[in-house]
């Protein structure tokens, strides 16, 4: 492991410079041979009691978490939002102090407000870990997924790599996230899609950063930087939180990564997709499984992170 994490919480991207991004890469990368059950789990947390809280749908956030957890010796306090107090009314907040005084030694938390585990984090004593908060962030996505390239394009840094994220950003905190990690990394990053889905104002996301941070740009011609891309990353339609509202029944056409259109990518460049992936949608199911596709990297990739946060944060 490098250089202590001097963070008391990962609540985003946005907080993090080079140095402890790159801390905390280098021990997800050490601890890849375990995610890959190449390597026995240790027990750097044991005895330690993670909850996690989990108050809208996940699959590979909350199983990863839990391997993450279990990979380190640690126990898992698994709250079921939809059988749980806050169904009565309890609030978050409320929810979080009373597990807090159960006595676990750190929260993961996901929820639909943008900033509820920094509100939950300004009143507890544990560390938590932001799983995912409304449209703001999803800081172990962005870590994962920056992992996931380091390991494809065999380098520390991303300086002069183009990566294009295509679909619904204005409501993806997976793009915040990796909007602020990738550049920070040094990767050039093109947010594309429909202007009702990338406003112009996204641009200005990364502004007032470090000098060798990447730059952010929006395109709403996905066929024009195609030939410029050293990666690619799809994201679905949240339908969820906008109910399909100003998107055109030619998204696919327009937007999707269809056969064709990945067959216009030079031969190196690879597919990313954080899940959950709507095939024929985002991404036609050939891509998803084909040659090109990280997607399942970036599931392995997602349990050394988590790994590597969990340790940075209980080691102390």
């Amino acid at each position: 492991m490098g250089a202590p994490w001097n963070k008391d919480h990962l609540l985003g991207l946005e907080e993090l410079d080079r140095d402890q991004l790159l801390t905390l890469l280098e021990d997800a990368s050490s601890l890849l041979p375990i995610a890959r059950n190449e390597s026995p789990a240790r027990t750097d947390l044991a005895g330690q009691i993670i909850a996690t809280l989990f108050f809208e749908n996940s699959t590979r956030t909350r199983m990863s978490f839990t391997l993450a957890a279990r990979k380190l010796g640690a126990d898992i306090l698994d709250l079921n939002a939809s059988t749980s107090s806050t169904a009565k009314g309890e609030t978050l907040l409320d929810t979080a102090l009373n597990i807090e005084a159960m006595g676990v030694d750190a929260m993961v938390m996901r929820c639909a407000a943008s900033g509820g585990p920094q509100l939950v984090a300004d009143h507890v004593q544990v560390p938590i870990i932001n799983a995912g908060d409304g449209r703001h962030e999803h800081p172990t996505q962005g870590l994962l997924d920056a992992l996931t390239l380091q390991q494809h394009f065999g380098r520390t840094t991303l300086e002069d790599l183009t990566i294009a994220i295509v679909g619904d950003i204005a409501s993806s905190r997976v793009a915040r996230s990796n909007a602020f990690g990738l550049t920070t990394l040094g990767a050039d990053v093109i947010l594309a899609g429909p202007e009702s889905l990338v406003p112009a104002e996204l641009e200005t996301l990364v502004h007032g950063r470090d000098a060798s941070s990447g730059t952010l740009r929006v395109e709403h011609d996905l066929d024009a930087v195609l030939d410029t891309v050293d990666a690619i990353m799809m994201l679905r339609v949240q339908f969820e939180r906008h109910g399909g509202e100003g998107i055109g029944a030619d998204y696919t056409t327009r937007y999707g990564l269809t056969v064709d259109r990945a067959s216009r990518l030079r031969p190196d460049v690879p597919v990313l997709h954080p899940g959950p992936v709507n095939r024929g949608i985002e991404i036609d199911p050939e891509v998803v499984d084909g040659d090109r596709s990280l997607i399942l990297d970036q599931v392995t990739c997602g349990v050394a992170a988590r790994m590597a946060v969990l340790r940075g944060l209980l080691s102390k």
